[in-house]
């Protein structure tokens, strides 16, 4: 199973860091409902890439939520 990058530290070969990877997989998984499989089937940049693709998505969705009317039963604008 591809998890990510290897790092070279001080002490030797470490992974990419698994709270990262619980982060990553946690938030595609809530937004886009794909399995785990799925996602951890991904390498890293792909599942970054995807992170940052439901960030903008949210981030659009917010700015046209400010655009709506202060009225919530305005619903025929």
């Amino acid at each position: 199973m591809r998890c990510g990058r290897v790092f070279f530290g001080r002490d030797g070969v470490t992974g990419y860091p698994i709270d990262k990877i619980y982060e990553e997989v946690g938030f595609i998984a809530y937004y886009f409902h794909w399995s785990h499989d799925e996602i951890m089937s991904m390498e890293h940049r792909e599942r970054r890439t995807w992170c940052e693709e439901i960030s903008r998505i949210n981030r659009n969705l917010n700015e046209e939520g400010k655009k709506q009317p202060d009225n919530p039963f305005d619903v025929f604008r």
